[in-house]
């Protein structure tokens, strides 16, 4: 039967000195906590969601991701915050929960969807091979409203859908582009409900940043007026 104590002698080995041994557990040992760091050291979730213009004033350059996706992709700012509210609350770790068992036995997650926009491995791995890159991190605002953008000109290319239309948008989001033909949302009030909450999400967005965009564009000391506004 193995110990408990087993597990943190395992890092000594008789074959390697007393320096290396102690260097190889303080790698190891550093190497946890900067994962664990990760999500430590991540911003805060916006205090009033419901305000696009506060979300941006406490994290202004979520702004300049998301007008980079907008430039780049054609989905609107407001569009892509509302998703990503929908999502993850604009939570960077988020995950879905586990199932547990008799209470207590964790079990696996649903899915494998992770990050500010929830995206699932397999597409994600489609983004990065088409459009991200090997850095690209589910985690990172910057890259969640880039595969947001990608995500939806995909959407629109294949399903034909308005990049103006959140609502049909967000279904072909979570259904994929074959599923929204299909229409497989339709058979699902939770998926429906949550379409008519992004499409009012980013209607109210959009009348908010049309009264303080401004605030947020040519704020940086290489961007000069006028050409830095939209």
């Amino acid at each position: 039967m193995r110990h408990p104590v087993d597990s943190l002698t395992a890092f000594t080995s008789p074959f390697l000195p007393p320096a290396a041994s102690t260097l190889r557990l303080w790698l190891t040992l550093s190497f946890v906590l900067l994962l664990s760091g990760c999500a430590t050291f991540a911003p805060n979730p916006p205090q009033d969601q419901s305000n696009i213009c506060e979300i941006f004033r406490e994290q202004p350059s979520w702004y300049d991701y998301a007008q980079e996706s907008e430039e780049k992709w054609g989905t609107p700012i407001a569009t892509q915050m509302s998703f990503i509210q929908q999502e993850s609350s604009f939570r960077s770790h988020v995950r879905p929960d586990r199932k547990y068992y008799l209470g207590f036995i964790p079990g696996p997650r649903p899915s494998s969807a992770k990050g500010y926009a929830q995206a699932q491995d397999p597409v994600w791995e489609e983004y990065e091979d088409q459009a991200g890159s090997l850095f690209a991190r589910r985690t990172h605002m910057k890259h969640a409203t880039d595969f947001i953008g990608w995500y939806n000109r995909r959407s629109q290319q294949q399903a034909g859908i308005s990049l103006s239309n959140p609502e049909h948008l967000y279904y072909a989001y979570h259904e994929g582009a074959g599923g929204y033909q299909r229409g497989t949302y339709r058979g699902k009030p939770h998926v429906l409900s949550a379409g008519r909450q992004v499409a009012a999400r980013t209607n109210r967005y959009q009348s908010q940043l049309n009264t303080c965009e401004a605030e947020f564009q040519c704020r940086k000391f290489y961007q000069v007026w006028p050409f830095c506004r939209s």
